[in-house]
């Protein structure tokens, strides 16, 4: 799927490193998206140096063409000409009083692969991501590293076909009240593919 089939699709293309307007999370604790109202998220994506950004074709949209609760769900398109590239959506939590909390999101492969063809990234911390540095490296989720300054995941896709959870935990800093969760895409075979992210949700384990 090339930019103009995006376009047709009637997704939005990004072409810069951030897109959307600047959020304030709504002060109420946590989240349950499934991406049936309104889209607020921020949408962004990041490529290494050797390209620019520009040149990094990528799609974030609400699409009613997969959902695993409810009709609509987050459709990523990420293009693998470059074996590299991560496209993502932020939206700000309150985390207020936890002292530790589970983020999870079901992520859709259209089908089964023995070779990793992109990564599920997903981040819970203090800031923004701001590229795609800035979630965990591959295979790797927090869970079990209580000293992790933030929260994440970057676990294989295409494990199996059609919609599998993915989820992590994280030890909140106890003066932390507005934290920014972030799920998306990132690119490792050079293909074109796209996902759907649905349920995505930050709960209190304390």
């Amino acid at each position: 799927m090339r930019r103009r089939d995006a376009l047709r699709a009637g997704l939005a293309v990004g072409t810069t490193a951030l897109a959307g307007c600047t959020l304030g999370y709504a002060g109420e604790f946590g989240l349950d998206e499934s991406f049936e109202g309104t889209f607020d998220w921020e949408t962004a994506a990041h490529i290494g140096p050797e390209e620019p950004l520009s040149a990094f074709e990528w799609a974030i949209e609400p699409s009613s063409e997969e959902a695993h609760t409810g009709d609509r769900s987050l459709r990523v398109f990420t293009e693998g000409d470059h074996d590299d590239g991560t496209a993502w959506a932020t939206h700000p939590v309150d985390v207020s009083g936890a002292s530790r909390v589970r983020v999870s999101a079901w992520f859709w492969s259209e089908s089964e692969s023995f070779n990793t063809l992109r990564n599920a990234v997903m981040r819970l911390g203090a800031t923004r991501p701001d590229t795609e540095e800035a979630f965990p490296p591959p295979e790797t989720n927090t869970t079990g590293d209580a000293d992790a300054p933030y929260g994440g995941l970057r676990e294989s896709l295409h494990l199996q076909e059609g919609w599998r959870e993915y989820a992590f935990e994280w030890s909140v800093p106890a003066d932390l009240a507005e934290a920014f969760v972030a799920v998306g895409v990132s690119v490792v075979w050079e293909s074109d593919s796209t996902h759907y992210i649905d349920d995505v949700r930050v709960e209190r384990l304390d």
